[in-house]
């Protein structure tokens, strides 16, 4: 059973020798949040694609503010969580528990920082290039391990945020941000190798991080649950920070989906309030009519429906809180809500992903990304391979320093590939495409 003196812990990756308790205003977790707000993949989060085309003429969610979104529901998941479990064990009072709030609002803000450019399609495209494209001649070659293997052709950006957050890049500090161990715990959504990834190719950490991952669980006192492969069950913060995500996404595709008129009016207004019993419902509908303007109505409901699935959510995670604990809840939180909201949530995931995930501006930038990720992937992947050619030295040299592209290990110079190329913006990596094609070149003054 894991217990939550030791699950939340300010120590600090990589700076372990100078842990102590600072008496400060801002607490250790806000520290993390600050740390990560004035990061530079952050701010490059503002040009990486959600779920719609970037730029467009209707201002929809990009990375950056589905993260920034995710994490103010993440704080109050946490908040209320906190409260809840204080009031029936009040002797937790004087430990970090009264501090979950930060911690999942912090964990929240980082929880996409590892998502390549060009949404999910950009995790794809990075994936199918190793399991059957191009990559794929690269299995058998001298230096890569099964393990390495496994991570190229299952590559997840939860893994990669939890390797740009914690991971030592050339001329950079040891323990990468220097976030708490609390904090990145919290965003290892599927704690164990990518050997045990599957179809769905979910895991949380690449091989060259599995020690990091493991000095962090045992740490926590998080429950072990093998060896090898490498897994552990979940810290319970997780699926707080699951949970956020789980709630903005749904609902803030919806919103942006009306705005970009894929669904009419009507049709947002009763996916909303479907979330609803009559009562509330009828409420609900008399406050709409104090405002005429559209988008405001919409945003209204939008608000609602994420109040209550941030109380239905904090509910089910205090109702579990001992199975939480003992790594043996099942799911997401959002799949244990009551059953009028989850089949509301049930329905708007329908009509997503018929109208929305399906339609042809989304599939369009996804094609788009596999053939610009595809493209650059094959050049570097074979600059690499070939360092001495004069077209490799001058891809090479436009990769920063902090990537250890010249590694004397094939693998490690594969893995700075990736690093190099899922750190791009989508208007970064479709430039660069252009300019190695040839179909646009640096102005010259």
């Amino acid at each position: 059973m894991m217990n939550w003196n030791t699950l939340l812990s300010a120590k600090r990756f990589g700076l372990e020798e100078f842990h102590r308790e600072h008496h400060e205003n801002r607490s250790e977790f806000q520290r993390d949040y600050d740390r990560l707000i004035f990061s530079a993949p952050f701010r490059r989060l503002q040009n990486k694609t959600q779920v719609f085309p970037l730029p467009g003429s209707v201002f929809v969610h990009n990375r950056l503010t589905h993260s920034l979104e995710v994490s103010c529901v993440g704080r109050s998941l946490g908040n209320d969580v906190a409260r809840g479990i204080l009031s029936r064990r009040p002797e937790l009072a004087d430990s970090f528990l009264p501090e979950i709030g930060a911690i999942v609002s912090a964990a929240c803000l980082a929880h996409d920082l590892g998502n390549p450019p060009f949404g999910h399609s950009g995790e794809r495209a990075i994936s199918t290039f190793f399991s059957e494209g191009k990559g794929l001649a690269l299995r058998n070659y001298d230096g890569l391990s099964a393990g390495l293997w496994e991570d190229f052709t299952h590559f997840e950006g939860n893994a990669n945020a939890f390797r740009l957050l914690t991971h030592q890049f050339e001329g950079r500090r040891p323990g990468g941000f220097v976030l708490t161990y609390s904090t990145l715990a919290s965003i290892v959504k599927y704690p164990f190798a990518s050997s045990l990834a599957g179809k769905k190719s979910k895991f949380g950490f690449f091989t060259s991080e599995e020690a990091s991952f493991r000095r962090i669980a045992e740490e926590l006192g998080m429950k072990k649950l093998s060896d090898s492969p490498l897994r552990y069950a979940r810290h319970p913060l997780v699926y707080l920070v699951e949970a956020a995500d789980d709630i903005c996404y749904q609902i803030m595709d919806i919103e942006d989906a009306h705005k970009l008129k894929l669904l009419t009016t009507d049709e947002t207004r009763e996916l909303l309030l479907g979330y609803f019993g009559d009562e509330r419902r009828t409420h609900m509908l008399e406050t709409m009519r104090r405002v005429t303007d559209v988008n405001e109505q919409i945003a209204y409901l939008r608000s609602c429906v994420i109040g209550l699935l941030t109380s239905e959510c904090t509910r089910v995670f205090l109702e579990n809180e001992e199975t939480l604990l003992s790594g043996e809840f099942e799911g997401p939180l959002i799949r244990h809500i009551n059953e009028l909201p989850a089949e509301a949530y049930r329905h708007c995931a329908e009509v997503s992903m018929k109208k929305i995930y399906c339609s042809r501006d989304v599939l369009d930038i996804e094609l788009a990304g596999f053939r610009i990720i595809g493209t650059l992937l094959e050049l570097m992947t074979d600059a690499v391979l070939s360092p001495e050619k004069a077209y490799s030295r001058l891809l090479i040299g436009r990769v920063s320093g902090q990537y250890n592209i010249r590694s004397l290990r094939l693998g490690e110079r594969l893995q700075a590939v990736l690093d190099y190329i899922s750190g791009m913006t989508d208007v970064f990596a479709l430039d660069l495409y252009r300019k190695i094609n040839g179909n646009s070149l640096p102005e010259i003054s």
